[in-house]
């Protein structure tokens, strides 16, 4: 199928402007068109993975100055990948690198990596004023002096491109930085860098202000999330077909870091040990059916088939010193049905500091989080960006049955809420910009190697910065259940209660509940390194 320039819209550029492959584009603008039931069908599975395959900017470097002594015989998979004792080298529990090493990961000057951020946006803005002959590409110099005389705004992009392509496109620029050697907070910078510039000086419409918040730090959250797992896939020790493998799943999750490679030379160079911090990693799959319920009546609905991908980073219970991400969770579900979203959440926190409390049987980390929240479904659209406290516990009730907790409350600075009956279905915002808190807590609890139980609990508060002073107060509980068939195969059920009260002014509320139900098959992937299921 031939997919007409014409049909991409504008939030589909903003997205293009950070990459250099045009079929990105065309999928995404593709699942965006309503379409039979084989055309949904094929969005859902063209998005998974297209979501995150985005490329950032062309990379113009020269190969990294460390070389690898020529005279050094390392057979293909040969190297032992025990630790070695006379490695200096800072090694976590499991015996991998607790950081990236220095001398094969050197640090570019900062002069690059803002050139390479600069051009990825002049090449964005490029393709869109003069191949797309887009109205809010044509920037002058009077646009540019209006930009700032006038100040910021909130822009009127739909609630997807507002909390999920810019965060994804922040996520980018941080990658220029993170790949080129810099650490988390240093490569922060860098994303609001390329955030600013493109809202004063990329188009005529002025700055937007939830933009120049969004982007750079959900970006920053993104960004590090697939910088580690991308960390966890590569391997230069590696040769031969093992080897392609690694680059070409390393930079279908992390593009951006995979054209830094291929102009560093680190796609082809061979190290005589490893170089990049590695965490265990578990992976959690289920797939299933949904139903959100009519009148709140058990069972009844229409049947929607759902995809969950859960991600768990790092071990919380190792007693270690921490640095930003080195434990995190993003859960990540999609749908095919009778709604055209197919993204029904993107929930995750990442710890940004912390220290273990207990040690042993029990365990327990407090700390700081940030956290990511985008739900978009038939029942309401709301999406945070957050930071505050923690605990993730563990505690040991018998042999084979144990008890995780985690305990979160974060203040948000900027979020997102529709106000009206129903979801967004425009491509134009009608929802508010606000502020406010949110909490979560996870429960679950393993009863020996068959059955466990979990809860897991949402609730947001959230007041408008615009408009009427409204504010909304959104609860989620899900209550669920999984029993082990098989190995590392599982099925599940889980119930979904939403409260949705929208306070819009002093003389109109809405209180909506909403009931659903999944059934499921679970499919665990347990690393090796890392010892017990939590949810």
């Amino acid at each position: 199928m031939i997919i007409s320039c014409d049909s991409v819209n504008r939030h589909s550029f903003f997205l293009y402007r950070h990459s250099s492959m045009f079929w990105h584009v065309c999928c995404i603008v593709y699942m965006l068109r309503p379409g039979t039931a084989n055309e949904k069908l094929m969005k859902s599975l063209l998005f998974s993975c297209t979501l995150l395959c985005q490329l950032v900017c062309f990379s113009q470097q020269n190969p990294d100055s460390i070389k690898i002594n020529a005279n050094v015989a390392l057979a293909a998979d040969t190297v032992d990948l025990l630790k070695d004792t006379t490695d200096p080298r800072p090694r976590h529990f499991y015996g991998d690198l607790k950081n990236d090493d220095p001398k094969y990961n050197r640090r570019y000057s900062m002069g690059l990596v803002l050139a390479r951020v600069t051009s990825s946006n002049v090449f964005g803005w490029a393709y869109s004023r003069y191949v797309m002959k887009e109205e809010w590409a044509q920037i002058s110099i009077k646009s540019i002096k209006n930009n700032f005389k006038y100040g910021w705004e909130w822009d009127n992009d739909n609630f997807g491109t507002n909390f999920i392509i810019h965060p994804r496109a922040g996520s980018d620029y941080f990658n220029v930085a993170r790949s080129n050697g810099y650490n988390f907070w240093a490569s922060f910078p860098f994303a609001l860098i390329g955030s600013a510039q493109w809202e004063w000086l990329g188009e005529n419409t002025r700055p937007s202000k939830n933009d120049l918040i969004n982007t750079p730090i959900s970006g920053a959250f993104l960004g590090e999330i697939l910088y580690r797992i991308s960390s966890n896939i590569l391997d230069d020790r590696k040769r031969g077909r093992n080897r392609v493998w690694r680059e070409v799943f390393g930079g279908v999750v992390n593009p951006t870091r995979a054209l830094n490679r291929l102009t560093q030379g680190k796609m082809s160079r061979i190290t005589p040990y490893d170089v990049y911090q590695q965490e265990p990693l578990n992976v959690t799959l289920s797939v299933g059916a949904h139903r959100v319920n009519e009148n709140n009546k058990f069972g009844t609905g229409s049947t929607n088939a759902i995809v969950n991908l859960q991600l768990d980073y790092g071990d919380p219970f190792e007693v270690r010193s921490r640095k930003p991400f080195d434990v995190f969770r993003l859960r990540l579900e999609s749908k095919y049905g009778d709604d055209k979203r197919i993204i029904d959440n993107v929930l995750g926190y990442g710890l940004l500091f912390g220290k273990n409390l207990l040690q042993g049987n029990n365990g327990m980390l407090a700390g700081v989080f940030q956290h990511f929240d985008y739900w978009n479904n038939k029942v309401f659209e709301l999406g945070t960006l957050g930071f505050g406290p923690g605990i993730i516990s563990k505690i040991k009730l018998g042999k084979r049955s144990n008890l995780y907790s985690g305990l979160h409350v974060a203040g948000v600075p900027i979020g997102g809420n529709n106000t009206r009956f129903g979801p967004d279905s425009s491509e134009f915002r009608d929802y508010p910009f606000g502020g406010g808190w949110e909490g979560r807590i996870e429960e679950r609890l393993n009863i020996g190697k068959w059955l466990s139980l979990g809860f897991n609990g949402y609730y947001y508060w959230i007041w408008n910065y615009e408009g009427s002073k409204g504010k909304s107060r959104v609860g989620i509980l899900k209550p669920l259940m999984t029993i082990r068939l098989v190995n590392n195969v599982s099925i599940g059920f889980e119930h979904h209660i939403y409260y949705d009260n929208r306070f819009i002014d002093k003389l109109n509320e809405l209180h909506l509940k909403t009931t659903e139900q999944k059934i499921f098959l679970q499919f665990f992937f347990q690393d090796q390194r890392r010892y017990g299921r939590y949810h």
